[in-house]
């Protein structure tokens, strides 16, 4: 994905995400669930240099038919304007909940 190496600071921002995801850790500023409703209870959220252009990668987690932990990687939104989840951010992340993803790990 070309935002991921658009520079030095995004590739490191990306493996500091990475990490905590690897490592099963929820960081608000960095990778979290977009709690809007329960049905989209899956969809999260990597949180890319807030306070600055506030860009995100949503994402779903599911479990492959074998267990192994997935995190797919679905829609990129740059240049999020606000703290609160508009009607623009919420359609994409209903679109990524209602989305039947089925890994073959």
């Amino acid at each position: 994905m070309e935002y991921l190496t658009r520079s030095d600071k995004h590739k490191s921002k990306f493996r500091y995400i990475s990490n905590l995801i690897l490592n099963k850790i929820r960081m608000p500023d960095s990778y979290d669930k977009e709690d809007i409703n329960q049905k989209c209870k899956d969809v999260t959220a990597m949180k890319f240099f807030k306070g600055g252009s506030n860009d995100r990668i949503y994402c779903k987690e599911i479990r492959s038919e074998k267990g192994c932990f997935v995190v797919i990687m679905a829609i990129l939104h740059e240049k999020k304007k606000s703290q609160k989840n508009k009607a623009k951010e919420i359609s994409k992340i209903t679109a990524i909940a209602n989305y039947a993803y089925t890994p073959q790990l």
